[in-house]
């Protein structure tokens, strides 16, 4: 029995779903994040391994009876980034075949066949669509400096901003400033600031806890931010219907991410949006998760098991 190793990884966590060649899962596992571009190079290689390492352990096999590798990681789009972590890759599984995608394209894969768009709504934003041509697209994904609206990572940064221009203001904290800071475990904004510009990716994405539950208090400015994180999503889903071309027809629409299923006040305000913009569209869950879906693409690599060279 020959066994693969499919992976979706992003800036929060990697999942590792390792399968047998009839497609039955036999472990699953977790790691840290990563995301190249967030963690560099070397961190993602690490998790990716952390979570490999803890899967073969569970269903106690060993490195050897791995056939195939199928990674979908979150800041490998660009062409030279997909092919370093390849080449990494095939050296750290040596004879086995390997294949890089995104994790968008793990969360397309998700859906099945026919026109179809899903909504990233996690550490990072995008939207990714399947035409009726099969045409694949993506909106967004482009990183924290120029993208990424309406996440976890950008709800956090603008709510410490928000936060910090309170406190200039004021001279004193506002209540969200004040849960912000204690969420961070620092005393003042200066010392906010070093540790946000040290480790961002372990600062800003957890604040949307902050902000979710602030707002279901009734904090004003918390629910603005949220109002905003919502329109930045639907404006996303926007642009890809029309690149897409499905204004006039069906599409099955679905969402993924770790902001989805913690606040429902936030989830019931984005569905909303989401209907008027895509009334046409048909509303569903993820058939499989990502990383289920790249094991099942490592699957399809079997028979050229042997072809590893770059």
């Amino acid at each position: 029995m020959r066994f693969v190793l499919g992976f979706d990884g992003g800036g929060t966590k990697t999942h590792c779903v390792l399968m047998d060649e009839s497609l039955r899962i036999c472990a699953q596992s977790r790691s840290g994040p990563s995301n190249p571009n967030r963690v560099g190079f070397g961190g993602a290689l690490a998790a990716v391994c952390e979570s490999a390492r803890l899967a073969m352990q569970s269903a106690n096999i060993s490195a050897n009876d791995v056939a195939a590798v199928c990674a979908g990681l979150a800041g490998t789009a660009q062409p030279d980034a997909q092919k370093k972590m390849r080449r990494l890759l095939i050296e750290e599984f040596p004879g086995k075949a390997v294949q890089v995608c995104t994790d968008l394209e793990l969360s397309l894969e998700s859906t099945g066949d026919g026109p179809a768009i899903v909504l990233i709504a996690g550490t990072g934003s995008a939207a990714v669509g399947r035409g009726a041509e099969r045409q694949i697209l993506r909106v967004g994904g482009h990183g924290t400096l120029l993208s990424d609206e309406g996440s976890s990572y950008d709800i956090g940064q603008r709510a410490a901003s928000v936060s910090l221009r309170a406190f200039d203001r004021l001279g004193t904290n506002t209540e969200l400033g004040s849960k912000i800071l204690r969420a961070s475990e620092v005393a003042d904004w200066q010392e906010f600031q070093i540790r946000a510009q040290a480790v961002p990716d372990e600062v800003f994405p957890k604040l949307f806890a902050v902000v979710a539950e602030s707002a279901v208090l009734g904090d004003a400015s918390a629910r603005e931010l949220l109002h905003e994180a919502v329109l930045d999503l639907v404006g996303l889903v926007r642009d890809l219907i029309g690149r897409l071309q499905l204004n006039d027809g069906r599409f099955l629409f679905l969402k993924s991410g770790g902001m989805l299923g913690r606040y429902p006040q936030f989830d019931a305000e984005l569905d909303r949006y989401l209907l008027e913009a895509a009334p046409q569209a048909e509303f569903g869950a993820l058939a499989i998760s990502p990383a289920e879906a790249a094991a099942r693409m490592a699957v399809r690599l079997l028979p050229q098991a042997s072809a590893v060279t770059d």
